[in-house]
Parts: C-alpha cells; sequence; structure tokens
C-alpha cells in the first residue's frame, strides 16, 4: 500500500508539466505561422517598391533619348509620330528589361499617343505612359498608371514671334546683364583681365576711376596675386571665378525689352 501512493501522485505532477510545456509550444507555433507570412509579404513589397522606382527611372531616360532623337529630325518632319517614340524609348531601356519588368504588356506597355509638337514654334511635348502590375493575388489592388512628361525645342533654328521688323536688328546679351550691346566685341563684354598683387589693390582704380572692391564668388586672396579688369569693380582670388567668365547670348532686340543700352556701345 505503502509503494502505491508515491506511484500515484508521481504520476500526477508528471501528467500536469507536459500539459502546460505543450500549450507554449502550441502557442508560439500559431504566433511564427502568422508572423513569417507577413514578414516575407513587407519584404516581396519592398522589393516592387524598388522596381517600380528603377523602371520610373529608365523610362525617364528613355524619353529624353527619344526627345533628343526627335529634336534632331523635327527640321525635316515636324511632327511627333508616337510609334517613333515608343520604339525609341524601348530601344533606350532595352525591350529585354521591360518583358521582365513589372511594366504591363512588357516593351509593347509603353504608349506616347498624348504627344505633340507644334509646326510653328518646333516646341515638342512628350508624354510616355504605362501601367504597373502587381501580382499578389491577395491585395487584389488595382493596376497604378503612371506618367512622364517632357518639353524640348525641335532644332529647327529661330522663328520670330511679335513685334519687331523683318530684319530686326541683333544685339548682345549676357545672363546677368541689366544692358544690351551693339558691339559684339565691346570692352565691357570682351574682359581685359590682369593680374595685380593684393597689397596694391587701395591704390588701384577702374577705367572709370572707382576704386576695387573683393568679388561676392572668390573673395580676398590674403597677400597673394589677385586678378582684376580694367571695365570692373572687384578683385578675383581665382581666375576661374564665375565673374570673369560672360556668356553671351545674340537676339533679336525686342528680346531685349526691358534692357537699357549699354553706354559704351549702345546708340
Amino acid at each position: 500500500m505503502n509503494n502505491r501512493l508515491p506511484s500515484q501522485k508521481i504520476y500526477d505532477n508528471h501528467a500536469g508539466r507536459v500539459s502546460a510545456f505543450t500549450s507554449v509550444e502550441a502557442s508560439i507555433t500559431v504566433e511564427a505561422a502568422m508572423a513569417v507570412p507577413i514578414f516575407f509579404l513587407a519584404v516581396v513589397c519592398l522589393f516592387y517598391l524598388m522596381e517600380m522606382s528603377a523602371i520610373q527611372t529608365a523610362v525617364r531616360s528613355g524619353v529624353q533619348y527619344a526627345g533628343k532623337e526627335l529634336a534632331k529630325e523635327a527640321y525635316v518632319l515636324p511632327a511627333a509620330v508616337p510609334s517613333k517614340l515608343e520604339a525609341d524609348i524601348v530601344n533606350a531601356v532595352g525591350a529585354d528589361r521591360l518583358n521582365r519588368s513589372i511594366v504591363e504588356g512588357g516593351s509593347s506597355g509603353i504608349r506616347c499617343s498624348n504627344s505633340w509638337m507644334s509646326p510653328s514654334t518646333g516646341i515638342c511635348s512628350l508624354t510616355a505612359e504605362y501601367r504597373i502590375r502587381i501580382p499578389i493575388p491577395l491585395l487584389k489592388l488595382p493596376s497604378p498608371s503612371y506618367e512622364i512628361k517632357m518639353k524640348i525645342k525641335g532644332w529647327t533654328g529661330y522663328e520670330k514671334t511679335g513685334f519687331g521688323g523683318d530684319r530686326e536688328k541683333t544685339v548682345y546679351v549676357t545672363e546677368t546683364g541689366i544692358v544690351y550691346h551693339e558691339d559684339y566685341h565691346c570692352t565691357h563684354l570682351e574682359l581685359s583681365i590682369r593680374p595685380v598683387q593684393s597689397a596694391d589693390i587701395p591704390e588701384l582704380r577702374n577705367e572709370d576711376g572707382g576704386r576695387y572692391y573683393p568679388c561676392e564668388h572668390c573673395g580676398s586672396a590674403g597677400s597673394g596675386a589677385v586678378f582684376i579688369t580694367e571695365s570692373g569693380n572687384r578683385y578675383h582670388g581665382s581666375l576661374g571665378c564665375s565673374g570673369l567668365k560672360r556668356t553671351i547670348y545674340a537676339v533679336p532686340v525686342s528680346e531685349a525689352a526691358g534692357k537699357g543700352a549699354c553706354q559704351r556701345c549702345g546708340k
């Protein structure tokens, strides 16, 4: 009788431990079964977001290439042919790349039917449209559409519009200048640059009798050599400073509206 009582007690305790351990294992299994699919779904979504961004960049580059080709051919054919634009975009991106991508229709999924060109001005408006397929059946999301636009001027030369005569005078302007010049060789356009010692700057004067001040872009060069011009009022610490360069444009005088005539070469 003494042998049966401990045997029954040990059996009951052992059965209780097995039941608790089994319950914890089942809980962990259920949580893992729910978390792992969600984790993999998030990873797949991240990959598709990266692919969508890469396709958008590739198609934008293809539109730029197609625009350059259209601009070169605008003089012969002043019209935007959608099929030609689509072929140029596919050629730039790569047909295999598009066929392996998530673009609906692959290389045939690019549409440029809304592109146009103005025969009078040569302005081209390029529009590339495509749709993205999301192959995740559980989400059942509609295919999002993308549109990339770009404008470019055809290489057809300049056609005068607006006011002005048939033989309108050509003048010369700079990017930041407030006057226009009638002489391309005006000294305000052709800078005469010479190096001087910075210690001599306080004693030097420009052709109008004005002093020289430090350039806002390259500043003072300390005790070294600096560069000045006869017509300017700044001294420069670097010969490559933008203040020592001129970008000159030849335009009809009508396009210089709002700018005054140069006192040196204007009449």
